[in-house]
């Protein structure tokens, strides 16, 4: 059986603490920033969703693989999280349409992930002492030396990871025929919103993190987009020059999570990173300008100034997160640009914001 060949592992976060558990699989050390997501369901598009990168997840369900994996719900090509940490792993699924287990998912992606740690008390761990590095290892016996490893993993803040998941060529996703084109800065993008944009009529040219302005109009796009992504968005100099390009022609532009942060740069509003950021399926966002509340998805470690978006005189909050009051989207007064802090593509998650991606078609209909 498997269960007795599974050796035991361990979870060590920086300050030292250590939460105990058992390998799956695969043997050895993964190393990233802890963080947690309380979505019930939706673990396949998690881990291949490039905002990831970099990230220890651990899973607030207690059962995590028991539907199996599908290449449908695959955010990208692979898995972007540096490893799983939960309570109760799956190895049989129950769901007919399942391609496999998420036990041959893992070892197909070499993903190292660790089962039966105390998710609860990790959880309200992290909650009291915010996100950290940490890893997760087999190499239980070695914990002086897998402290110094540690030690010696760079902070998230101010950590670039766009270059990371970035495509390294432009490329194409929809129909050519379609009536709108948008130019698509790719610093981390799902899946999800290029089919979300695609079928809305759009055609879509997808360009690598760094591109320069000149290149994304040389498509002739009618709007501009800035995706999600992993990372610190401050070091991402060259997509705010971009973004600041586009603004100033008043081009209509639209900006999700990371592309959000970007904009708000762009704008002279300075980011932070959270004590212990938001994701999950289930973050309640108020629209100031309906009075409308949405449950939506959330993935992001990092957030904009709400003081000096407030102060801003071109800018205007339009939606809020109703926890903590972070700012969960903007628009500009007088420019053809939007963004939100959250996923309106969901997947997963609740549709309840896929209003927006209309939004923007509105937008660039009526520029």
């Amino acid at each position: 059986m498997k269960y007795n060949k599974r050796e035991k592992a361990i979870v060590l976060l920086a300050d030292g603490t250590i939460f105990h558990g058992k390998s799956i699989g695969k043997k050895g050390t993964a190393f990233g920033e802890v963080c947690f997501n309380t979505g019930a369901t939706g673990y396949q598009e998690i881990f291949t969703d490039p905002s990831y990168f970099g990230q220890l997840m651990v899973s607030t369900n207690a059962h995590i693989g028991n539907y199996g994996t599908h290449s449908d719900e695959m955010e990208s090509d692979t898995v972007k999280i540096s490893g799983l940490i939960c309570k109760n792993f799956s190895f049989s699924y129950s769901r007919d349409s399942a391609e496999g287990s998420l036990e041959q998912f893992f070892d197909k992606h070499n993903v190292l992930a660790i089962s039966d740690v105390d998710t609860r008390a990790l959880v309200s761990y992290i909650r009291d002492h915010g996100a950290m590095n940490a890893l997760i290892s087999t190499d239980v016996d070695n914990i002086d030396l897998l402290k110094k490893q540690l030690a010696e993993v760079p902070s998230m803040d101010g950590l670039e990871l766009a270059s990371k998941v970035s495509t390294k060529e432009p490329y194409f996703y929809g129909d050519e025929n379609a009536t709108y084109k948008i130019a698509a800065l790719d610093i981390g993008i799902k899946r999800s919103i290029l089919k979300n944009l695609a079928d809305r009529d759009v055609y879509i040219k997808v360009f690598p993190y760094n591109a320069k302005f000149e290149e994304l109009e040389a498509f002739k796009p009618n709007g501009y987009f800035l995706s999600n992504g992993p990372g610190d968005p401050e070091p991402l100099v060259e997509a705010q020059s971009l973004a600041k390009e586009i603004i100033a022609r008043n081009l209509p532009l639209f900006g999700i999570c990371l592309g959000h942060q970007v904009i708000a740069l762009a704008n002279g509003i300075s980011t932070y990173k959270m004590h212990n950021g938001h994701r999950g399926i289930n973050h309640p966002v108020k629209n100031l300008v309906t009075s409308k509340g949405e449950i939506t998805s959330q993935n992001h470690g990092f957030a904009i100034n709400r003081e000096q978006t407030e102060q801003h005189p071109d800018i205007e909050i339009t939606h809020v997160h109703l926890n903590d009051h972070t700012v969960a989207g903007i628009k500009m007064k007088s420019k053809n640009c939007f963004s939100v802090q959250y996923h309106p593509e969901a997947n997963p998650g609740p549709n309840d914001s896929n209003y927006l991606f209309d939004q923007f078609i509105e937008n660039i209909k009526n520029a």
